[in-house]
Order: structure tokens, then C-alpha cells, then sequence
């Protein structure tokens, strides 16, 4: 009987090794976040029921880019009782520049570390000036949430970025001359590919001052190269099945420490392309 018994503890701890082996050879055996804007048209109707659709795809980590009509502490206290952290709050560049210390008080409410500017106003094609002003803008403005308020600003690319300058591009300016201490990098994967780059490459050029991703895939056949910082939003695919070499972005996402890794699926199809794409990005092997 003993000896049975041994023999069934050391199946048990054979599986049990077998199965922490995979484990440790998967690339991404963690549960990713998601982006609110996904499920912006269900947020719209019903906050919660569509948490319920979040937390039911398993994922505890958002960044919100609205607050839905919410107030702060109601949003919070919806995401606490079902165990969702809202690391990130997304705002407008207007709200980040004249209204900081609100922004600041409501990330604070919402639990969140960061807050995320997406794109830079602008008009027509993205210039020097534009870049020097946006330098000047995030470093000032970061410093405040990080000295006064303990928060980190990140910068979420949006494709116009780009331009060809000196040995590089306008996006390249950027992170040369802002404050790594004030200033870090959300990178969409797709706003660095549609215009015509590699997201693996910029994740290695410059590391650590990414702390988050925006990912997302290109449908096949779309063409690239265009710095308009617009794409139809039904050209988001489900990871894997586009054109993005999403296995070489998240080695190198890894390499370069990057923290959070929100979904951002900005078709029709997300309810039913969410699913499919974590259990593609499960299934990512080292």
C-alpha cells in the first residue's frame, strides 16, 4: 500500500514538473491587460457588464482611456471587486498640459501609475517645431506628475512620429531630448509598423524607457508606409495572423523590461478577436 502510494506521489510530481518545464519555455505564460478602447461601444452602454466581459477573458490589468461617465471612485471601486488594476490613465494632450493636477488627483483615485498621452496635436505633416514644442511640453509637465504626485508619464506613438530627421526620425528626437526621469514610452506596435518600422528594433534601441505596449496586428495585404497616423480600424487583426512579427516584438519587449502589455483591438470583430489573440500569445514559446 506504502508503496503504491509512492508511486503515485512521484507521478504526481513528475506532471507537476513536466507541466512547470512548459511553463517556463512559454514567452508569455502571463495574462495580458487590455486597453478600454476596445470595448469602448460596450463601456459606452454598460461599465459593468463589460468588466464582467474582461475579467471573464481573465485579464486583471487596464488602462482606461475614458472614464465612461464614471466617477472615479465608482470606476475604482467596479475594477476592485472584480480584481482589475487600472495601472494606466489615458487623457488628452490639453487635459496633460492645462489641467495636470486634475489628472493627476483622478489617476490617483483609479489606483493608476501612469498617465498616458496618445498623439500630439498638430496640423498637417509633424515638424521640428512640432517636436521642439512637444519636448519642451513633456518634459515640464512630466516632471510635475512625477515630483508632485508620484506618477510616470508615457507617451503613446500614434504613426505621424516618423519624419525623416538628421540620422533618424522626429520620433527619435523625442526621446533624445526628453527627461527619461519625467518621461517614458508606451509603444503601439502597429503605429510604429504601419508607418514602415520595426517595434522589435526601437523596443532594443531604446529599452528601458518603454514601460508599456498597445499591441495589435495589421491585416495582411495593407499597405505600408504612410506617416497619416490613421489606419481603418477594422485592419486590426487578431496577433499572429497579420503582418506583424509579433514573436520577435515580445522577446524583445521582455529583453527591454517592458511592465504592462495592454491589447488594443480596434475593430467590429474585438469581442470575438480578443479571446483568439491571448490564446495566441499563450501559446508563444521562447
Amino acid at each position: 500500500m506504502l508503496a503504491s502510494y509512492k508511486k503515485i506521489i512521484l507521478s504526481a510530481a513528475l506532471v507537476a514538473g513536466s507541466v512547470s518545464g512548459y511553463a517556463q519555455k512559454l514567452l508569455f505564460p502571463e495574462a495580458p491587460g487590455i486597453v478600454s478602447y476596445t470595448y469602448r461601444n460596450q463601456f459606452a452602454k454598460d461599465v459593468p457588464g463589460t468588466l464582467d466581459i474582461v475579467k471573464g477573458n481573465g485579464i486583471t490589468d487596464i488602462e482606461f482611456s475614458s472614464l465612461f461617465k464614471q466617477n472615479p471612485e465608482d470606476l475604482r471601486r467596479m475594477c476592485d471587486e472584480r480584481g482589475i488594476k487600472i495601472s494606466s490613465y489615458g487623457v488628452s494632450y490639453d487635459d496633460f498640459t492645462k489641467k495636470t493636477d486634475e489628472v493627476a488627483h483622478v489617476a490617483k483615485i483609479l489606483g493608476a501609475e501612469y498617465v498616458r498621452v496618445s498623439g500630439i496635436p498638430h496640423k498637417g505633416t509633424f515638424t521640428l517645431e512640432n517636436a521642439k514644442q512637444t519636448v519642451a511640453d513633456f518634459n515640464q509637465y512630466g516632471k510635475i506628475l512625477k515630483k508632485e504626485h508620484g506618477l510616470t508619464f508615457i507617451y503613446h506613438n500614434h504613426g505621424f512620429e516618423y519624419v525623416p530627421y538628421e540620422d533618424g526620425t522626429l520620433y527619435d528626437y523625442i526621446l533624445k531630448n526628453t527627461d527619461p526621469k519625467y518621461v517614458s514610452m508606451e509603444m503601439d506596435i502597429l503605429w510604429v509598423f504601419f508607418p514602415g518600422f520595426d517595434p522589435a528594433a526601437l523596443l532594443a534601441k531604446y529599452g528601458k524607457r518603454y514601460k508599456a505596449l498597445h499591441l495589435k496586428d495589421l491585416k495582411q495585404g495593407v499597405a505600408r508606409g504612410s506617416l497619416s497616423g490613421g489606419t481603418d480600424p477594422n485592419n486590426d487583426v487578431v496577433l499572429g495572423t497579420g503582418q506583424i512579427d509579433i514573436p520577435a516584438v515580445m522577446k524583445a519587449a521582455k529583453k527591454a523590461g517592458v511592465k504592462h502589455y495592454y491589447i488594443e483591438d480596434e475593430s467590429k470583430d474585438a469581442i470575438t478577436q480578443v479571446p483568439q489573440t491571448i490564446k495566441y500569445l499563450n501559446s508563444l514559446t521562447k
